[in-house]
């Protein structure tokens, strides 16, 4: 989430619309994470989402809400989404790398509230008080740190008013950190993998140890090999004399072209994950199961890594939990071409 560079420029022009597409009467007051108390209609059915965290949290909740997309979702994705909402309109994003909104459209959309999903910061709280401001429109800051997960699931369900979709979906959440817990208390911290996120066709950028971007990683008990190294938007580049010293023995990448290359790259051959062949490219449809963007798209991501790192340990059949999460979170039924697809050249 960031702040839109353009919104100083269009903050007259928002004065003047928020005029004509006025909010609808409030009826109700809720407070958000970030402990500010908004007004919001009795009934909402119109949602904008600010950024790709947030799009996904109401997809999952509440896709009759949707007014439109932060970003069309590509060709591949759309079988893993319910017809209904594949073709709504591309609107852009307030917060985010890129923001890419015009606040016009932004209030043509007539959203009965705007709800943002991820980092609570004073930046964040200005920006959403500030929007709310100039256009009249409810804005709802919502805890996205990943254990906080079915807090949030349950908070914005209880504000939507689908409280019974929001208590399974949390129930769900809980139960894969149950299981992540069971499956981490059989493995002494000493027989723990050494994991390296690689991100990009080189392979050279990643997340530091702590970060949004890696923090089901380490959620997975695993260990970030990445450390002592300055973020810049949660994403830090890498060397390869640095990678060669940390000396991972799994990487996880997300990026296609660097896991058919990987073992081409000399800089990339004294790295023991290289030299053992356990280099594990993560699904990514509809979303990233490891980021891309962080939201609960993750919890589908924890298991995927139950079974990737501890495959002697973790319960179940990984193609069968998939197929459950894909039905209760994303409402879809996976075929077992769609799994193939999704699950191939994973890794190894």
């Amino acid at each position: 989430m960031r702040t839109s560079h353009r919104f100083t420029i269009l903050a007259a022009v928002v004065g003047l619309l928020a005029v004509l597409f006025a909010a609808p009467a409030t009826a109700r007051r809720v407070t958000d994470s970030a402990d500010r108390t908004v007004e919001v209609p009795d009934t909402i059915s119109r949602v904008f989402a600010a950024g790709p965290p947030a799009s996904i949290l109401l997809y999952t909740l509440a896709p009759q809400d949707m007014v439109g997309w932060v970003r069309t979702p590509h060709a591949a994705a759309k079988p893993f989404l319910l017809p209904s909402v594949q073709a709504l309109p591309e609107l852009g994003r307030l917060t985010g790398r890129g923001d890419t909104l015009n606040l016009e459209r932004l209030l043509a959309a007539k959203p009965d509230v705007i709800i943002d999903f991820g980092t609570i910061n004073d930046t964040y709280r200005s920006l959403a008080d500030r929007v709310q401001a100039q256009t009249g429109i409810p804005y709802l800051l919502i805890d996205g740190r990943f254990q906080n997960t079915p807090a949030a699931l349950r908070l914005l369900a209880d504000i939507l008013g689908v409280k019974e979709r929001g208590e399974k979906l949390a129930r769900a959440a809980e139960e894969i950190f149950a299981q992540v817990d069971d499956v981490l208390a059989q493995v002494p911290q000493d027989k723990r993998p050494r994991v390296y996120l690689a991100r990009g066709p080189e392979g050279l950028e990643s997340g530091s140890r702590g970060s949004i971007n890696t923090e089901i990683i380490e959620r997975a008990g695993a260990i970030n090999v990445v450390e002592g190294l300055r973020e810049k938007g949660g994403i830090v580049n890498v060397s390869p004399e640095q990678l060669i010293a940390w000396a991972p023995d799994t990487v996880i990448t997300l990026d296609p072209t660097f896991r058919r290359s990987v073992a081409d790259k000399p800089a990339w051959a004294p790295v023991p994950a290289v030299r053992e062949r356990r280099v594990f490219l993560a699904p990514n449809l509809p979303y990233g199961f490891i980021d891309a963007p962080p939201s609960l798209n993750r919890l589908i991501g924890l298991t995927w890594l139950l079974h990737t790192l501890y495959p002697d340990k973790a319960p179940g059949k990984l193609r069968d939990q998939i197929r459950a999460f894909y039905h209760l979170f994303y409402q879809v039924e996976p075929s077992d071409a769609d799994l193939d697809r999704l699950l191939d050249h994973m890794g190894g």
